[in-house]
């Protein structure tokens, strides 16, 4: 019996899987990317003390930074902090539990987690305060720190267009971390800008096939932020 993975709305894709004290992994890059529905769901469900693996936390006011508005998260998993006042606020005072990682290596662990590696060797890190209590081993000469992969309770991940079986594409830059978190997570639950019947993406375009995708929804009205306008001067 086929089963149905398409869900109305975000809410009703996350019913019965939000619960307090899981591990979130939410995909994107800065506001690129990110998973804003589900991320809006989460606010609303009232949901606490969550582990959140993400490169970053969003901005103030957007994205993942709403969670922190509302002290839903209890530690990040992260490698960027700069563009979140109350994030570091929140880390500086003690509120928020931080684990700070080089962003390949985060990428790597995540990544890892997906493909069954239960740990792997890296030399970023070494002889910073990132490898401070960590496995330390010598090859060819180079020292390299131990990295654990990262897995998670739930994976909520934005595509640019979906198929009703979870066949994903994602767009450019938006591509960043979300294919990887969606093999690392118990139940992986989509967002998708455009969704089609099964047969309406071409086989050999798909970035993340629908096995690894549990729940999906189609998302409406996004906004496209711009976290730092830069613009030079016209040319007279």
């Amino acid at each position: 019996m086929a089963i149905n993975k398409v869900y109305p709305d975000a809410r009703a894709a996350l019913d019965g899987v939000l619960r307090d004290g899981i591990t979130i992994m939410a995909g994107g890059f800065g506001l690129c990317g990110i998973p804003e529905k589900l991320i809006d769901a989460i606010a609303e469900s009232g949901v606490k003390d969550l582990t959140v693996i993400s490169n970053n936390c969003g901005i103030d006011g957007a994205g993942l930074g709403k969670l922190l508005e509302r002290g839903q998260i209890r530690k990040m998993i992260s490698s960027y902090v700069g563009e979140n006042k109350l994030f570091a606020e929140q880390y500086l005072s003690g509120k928020l539990e931080l684990e700070f990682n080089p962003q390949g290596t985060l990428a790597e662990r995540i990544r890892a987690g997906g493909a069954g590696i239960p740990a792997f060797f890296t030399k970023t890190g070494v002889g910073t305060l990132v490898a401070e209590g960590k496995d330390l081993r010598e090859f060819d000469g180079e020292t390299y720190v131990m990295e654990r992969a990262l897995k998670a309770d739930l994976a909520i991940i934005k595509a640019h267009k979906g198929d009703t079986e979870g066949n994903l594409i994602f767009n450019k830059t938006a591509r960043n971390f979300n294919p990887e978190m969606a093999t690392a997570a118990d139940v992986t639950v989509v967002e998708v800008e455009e969704l089609v019947d099964v047969g309406g993406i071409d086989p050999d375009a798909i970035h993340t096939p629908g096995i690894f995708v549990a729940r999906i929804v189609q998302g409406n009205d996004y906004e496209k932020r711009i976290e730092q306008r830069t613009t030079r001067p016209a040319v007279a």
